[in-house]
């Protein structure tokens, strides 16, 4: 990334300042200010999340707000409640009390003097689920948002469930947010009072986990902050960012198709980062293209961005497998919108394992039964990736053995995949509770095997996630799973392979009991979308090389140690996924806080026992400066019976060292189709 030292405006900045809302809480800011803009107010930009902005989202915050600023923008970054120096305490994820106190800060950003009284809201992750939906509140100050890396559906397209599967990650972003809500603010900022604010988190935050588990269906916990309950309540312009490695990148696809309103959709290759910082590469100019958007809707500069394709997305090209990989191969493509007339559905017929051409009639085919291995999914990456180790999905080979494979025949000519694939399928489950996991992979001629997509379903879930309909066992049903959004050209001489397991673990949280799934391949088809023409990719303008504002000036005291580890215990039959994410130590040099945080995550499974699943996560965070210490050990034990989750927890806090907080939460959720 290049550094931008120099910009139109000279940047002053403000460390800390509190902003009332209307329950007296004050809420922490950090603020970069054009130079003049007391006499001649700008439009402002506000992220708003819960990660930091002291010591947590710093690096991050350096190279973004001070180049907006530079480049005529207030920008305000501020902590949540409960988190970072703000007061409160943080109990949950997009609560209304959250949303509430983003329109508080959004009004008194407005009514600043060096604030034109136009703000736009800039996030990823929480930070661009809230921008979604305070702009569906319509605070009057919003007007306009880039959201990356975020969802529409916090219930079928979020960390926490998939296709009515419960998902690994939500244990292990459990264990983060236990941990983030653990820790205590800055005494250098907040003074004498910093004891009494963390012991007020530590009492009050609360295990997140067992929330999320006791609402197993789309409920009206879920239906909340999910704006596409009503895409029309939306009238600001949106963009939305997102990559092929993250775990949101269908939601683009979603807004551009249903929104009314200015929206573009940038998809690259990367995983949960902004696209200026994007891993896999390439990344891309995204802070030029964060102030031509904001030009044009908060400053009203007509710059044409509102002429350009509607979406932008980076076509990937056959590679080999990497669970760490640095860069795709691959090339921009753009459309005018979304649906699209370039891209087409095929449908391609199956037989007893064979992808046939489209038209083709299968015959009568033997229907084939699968019972897959609870150690397929160790080599599936994680549902998100981060790039913090290597957690992508690495060569499919290894998970084969154990699901149903139908292959086509190679290529003759070279294809582009562009949208959602997705299977009919004709099965029957022998257990009332059951799932189907589906993958579509590149096979290169060599054999090696990539990961493209794929989809899960619950299929309890069949016919919608609000309610649960066991399956009647040894009746044929009627089920479609839809898997991501991808973008893939397969060159010629590749086959497609389709795969169909009845678990992916610990991707997703297997059913109580093995199930054999007889699946009825000539009543059963995979829809393909390909592209078929070129969109609007002469209208493409390429991409600035990435930029950003002088780096966060720190002093590495422990390195980082990333790592996915499979082991398998032959005389036990036991599999283990262990996630080592140790981030080491660093000191921030302009305030002196010593930073270290550690991570580590287990999931096991022994044999055929699907109740001897369970997951484990030891979440570390340490701060200390001139003889000041604090520390929280967040640990989550999560294991099952046939009927039940079994939650186990503790929360440990130190303070010098010396143990000052204890905490254990023991509790059994009922499993209602999961």
């Amino acid at each position: 990334m290049r550094t931008v030292d120099e910009f139109p405006h000279e940047v002053h900045s403000i460390e800390h300042t509190l902003i009332p809302v209307r329950d007296g809480i004050g809420l922490a800011a950090r603020i970069w200010v054009p130079a003049g803009a007391q006499d001649a107010p700008v439009p402002a930009v506000l992220e708003f999340i819960p990660y930091r902005k002291r010591d947590g989202t710093r690096a991050r915050d350096e190279r973004v707000h001070p180049y907006l600023a530079g480049h005529g923008y207030a920008c305000v970054r501020v902590d949540l409640r409960g988190s970072g120096d703000s007061e409160g305490v943080l109990t949950d994820e997009y609560l209304p009390t959250e949303l509430n106190d983003g329109e508080d800060v959004l009004a008194w950003i407005a009514e600043q003097p060096w604030c034109d009284g136009s703000v736009g809201m800039l996030g990823i992750s929480w930070g661009g689920f809230n921008a979604l939906q305070l702009a569906a509140r319509r605070p009057p100050q919003l007007k306009a948002v880039i959201a990356a890396s975020a969802s529409d559906d916090r219930y079928s397209d979020d960390v926490h469930y998939m296709g009515g599967c419960l998902l690994g990650d939500n244990l292990s972003w459990a264990s983060t947010m236990f941990a983030y809500n653990a820790m205590p603010p800055d005494p250098d900022l907040v003074g004498a009072r910093w004891r009494a604010l963390w012991h007020q988190r530590l009492e009050g935050s609360g295990l997140w986990l067992e929330t999320w588990l006791r609402h197993q269906q789309r409920d009206a916990y879920w239906r909340h902050g999910s704006i596409r309950e009503d895409y029309a309540a939306i009238s600001v312009p949106v963009m939305t960012v997102s990559g092929w490695a993250d775990g949101y990148s269908n939601t683009g696809f979603r807004l551009l198709a249903n929104l009314d309103v200015p929206r573009m959709a940038l998809i690259g290759p990367w995983s949960h980062v902004y696209p200026h910082m994007g891993n896999p590469g390439p990344a891309i100019g995204f802070l030029q293209e964060v102030v031509r958007w904001f030009d044009r809707w908060l400053k009203k500069v007509d710059n044409g961005i509102d002429d350009e394709p509607m979406l932008k997305a980076y076509l990937q090209h056959t590679d080999e497998p990497q669970a760490a990989a640095n860069h795709r191969p691959g090339r921009w493509i753009a459309e005018r919108g979304w649906p699209t007339s370039s891209v087409v559905l095929r449908r391609y017929p199956l037989t007893r394992g064979r992808i046939l051409d489209p038209d083709t009639d299968p015959g009568e085919v033997e229907p084939r039964e699968i019972r897959s291995p609870l150690s397929l999914g160790l080599f599936a990456g994680k549902w998100c990736s981060y790039v913090a180790a290597p957690d992508l999905p690495s060569d499919q080979r290894e998970e084969n053995g154990g699901a149903l494979v139908f292959d086509s025949e190679p290529l003759d000519e070279p294809m582009d995949l562009f949208g959602a694939p997705s299977i009919d399928l004709t099965l029957i489950a022998d257990k009332p509770v059951a799932m189907v996991a589906v993958r579509l992979i590149d096979v290169a001629p060599d054999g090696k095997a990539t990961r493209v997509t794929y989809g899960v379903l619950n299929l309890t879930h069949r016919h919608g996630h609000e309610q649960v309909e066991l399956v009647e066992p040894g009746v044929p049903m009627d089920v479609s799973v839809t898997f991501n959004y991808c973008a893939q050209h397969i060159s010629a001489g590749h086959r497609l392979r389709l795969a169909v397991s009845t678990s992916y673990w610990p991707l997703a949280w297997p059913p109580p009991e093995p199930v054999m799934l007889t699946v009825y391949p000539e009543r059963s088809t995979l829809v393909l979308p390909v592209r078929e023409g070129n969109g609007a990719d002469e209208e493409l303008r390429p991409f600035e090389p990435p930029e950003g504002s002088p780096p966060l000036a720190t002093t590495v005291l422990e390195h980082p140690v990333h790592n996915w580890v499979v082991t398998r215990d032959l005389a036990a039959d036991r599999s283990q996924l262990e996630v080592i994410e140790d981030k080491g130590a660093w000191r921030i040099d302009d305030h002196g806080m010593e930073v270290r945080r550690k991570g580590y995550e287990w999931y096991r499974a022994t044999a055929d026992d699907f109740t001897s699943v369970e997951g484990e996560t030891v979440t570390t965070r340490s701060l200390a400066r001139n003889g000041w210490s604090a520390e929280t050990v967040a640990r989550i034990h999560l294991t099952c019976s046939a009927e039940a989750f079994h939650l186990h927890a503790t929360l440990d806090a130190y303070e010098a060292g010396r143990r000052v907080f204890a905490k254990t939460w023991d509790r059994t959720i009922a499993r209602d189709g999961v």
